[in-house]
């Protein structure tokens, strides 16, 4: 049994697919029979710099999950405090998620002081080396971290990449990123309809998650448009692009374009958080879900889609397309409107039933076996590899 710490998003915050992942790796750990638990944040960001309504969630904790919620990202003497506790504590591992270089100051100072007690491995999964949205000093602060991590896993080439370019030496491995398997079995689509007081008659693609530009709302708007200006036979003008997630940014421009381009009645707008348990029923409502990003590194919402066996459209960005065949468990667009138009008409002339057998093959590569076991062989790698320069240099 190894003792493992990890650090970053819990509940009761709301961090959407980061917070979702790490609950889960947590249990992962514990069914594996280790002792894990959550180093999560008291302050995560300043309220004048989080772009949603707010940072916590009034579910329900998880259960049988010991989470500490106690790191303050802009407080020093915090991240020193939060250091030498993890330090005493002496975990066999700790895994860091790490997503924005914000994070970096807080992360790495407290990684600094863990690591004097010369027995925890640090292994990081990186979301993001190189931030969608970037900033002045991202550069900096993404060394300052790296810096003090032993060992790499990132979930797409793109990031890979990205890591290699500040750590090109130290032990990496890449790991498709796990099935979200903690929101429950799926339910009949016509029960998640009824639910969400859709119509069964629609065709309904999906998008979902927190909208940020990166992501690619607009593109999918025009796409919409042009479904609606296209010389198509009456019974294919039904369709509806369900939008569930919050706004992570001004919202204005979207509706803005949504009535500039008359598609007021093909949209259907769910832009609250989105509950877990309200989740099963968005996912399963669709006929498909569709991810029109502009650059991306991998996503939760693919995943997610995975579990509830939905065929996904997804654009030829980042990671997406490998996690995604084309003409398997979905298709792949370009990331312009007429492309991703064309991509929803295939869609449906191939029916979402002609994706199921691909889909369930694919889903069994996303174990959350996997992702433990890569992390235990890191950390094993670096303690390998420690011994051994110790030994040399006591020669």
């Amino acid at each position: 049994m190894q003792k493992v710490i990890i650090i970053g998003p819990a509940h009761p915050l709301r961090g959407g697919g980061i917070t979702t992942f790490n609950e889960r790796l947590a249990k992962a750990f514990n069914d594996n029979g280790d002792h894990c638990s959550i180093y999560s944040f008291s302050l995560q960001y300043p309220s004048f710099l989080f772009p949603g309504k707010t940072q916590y969630s009034n579910e329900p904790a998880p259960k049988n999950l010991e989470i500490f919620s106690v790191i303050n990202s802009v407080n020093p003497l915090n991240w020193i405090k939060i250091g030498n506790r993890v330090r005493k504590e002496r975990p066999d591992i700790v895994v860091v998620r790490y997503w924005l270089p914000l994070m970096g100051p807080a992360l790495g100072t407290i990684l600094k002081k863990v690591k004097k007690n010369n027995h925890t491995k640090v292994v990081c999964i990186a979301d993001n080396i190189i931030p969608h949205e970037h900033r002045p000093g991202d550069k900096v602060l993404t060394k300052y971290f790296l810096k003090y991590c032993d060992a790499f896993i990132t979930m797409s080439e793109k990031v890979m990449n990205d890591l290699k370019s500040f750590e090109p030496n130290k032990p990496a491995n890449l790991v498709p990123h796990p099935l979200y398997d903690s929101f429950g079995p799926p339910v009949s689509k016509i029960e998640a309809r009824n639910h969400l007081g859709l119509s069964q008659n629609d065709k309904i693609i999906l998008f979902f998650g927190f909208i940020r530009k990166y992501k690619g709302l607009d593109l999918l708007l025009e796409a919409m448009s042009i479904l609606n200006q296209s010389n198509l036979k009456p019974e294919t003008l039904n369709f509806k692009l369900l939008i569930a997630g919050e706004f992570y940014e001004n919202e204005k421009p979207y509706y803005e374009q949504i009535d500039k381009l008359e598609i007021r009645e093909q949209v259907i707008l769910r832009t609250g958080f989105i509950p877990d348990n309200e989740v099963p029923y968005y996912l399963c409502a669709a006929d498909v879900v569709i991810q029109p990003y502009r650059n991306a590194t991998q996503s939760g919402v693919t995943p997610l889609a995975y579990h509830f066996e939905k065929p996904l459209i997804v654009t030829n960005v980042g990671g997406l397309p490998a996690m995604v065949p084309h003409e398997r468990s979905g298709l792949v667009a370009e990331p312009d409107p007429a492309s991703i138009a064309r991509a929803i008409l295939k869609f449906y002339q191939l029916g979402e039933a002609y994706f199921t057998t691909y889909l369930r093959l694919e889903k069994e590569k996303y174990s959350w076996t996997v992702m433990v076991n890569t992390i235990v062989q890191l950390a094993n790698v670096v303690q390998e590899y420690d011994h051994k320069t110790s030994e040399l240099l006591s020669q």
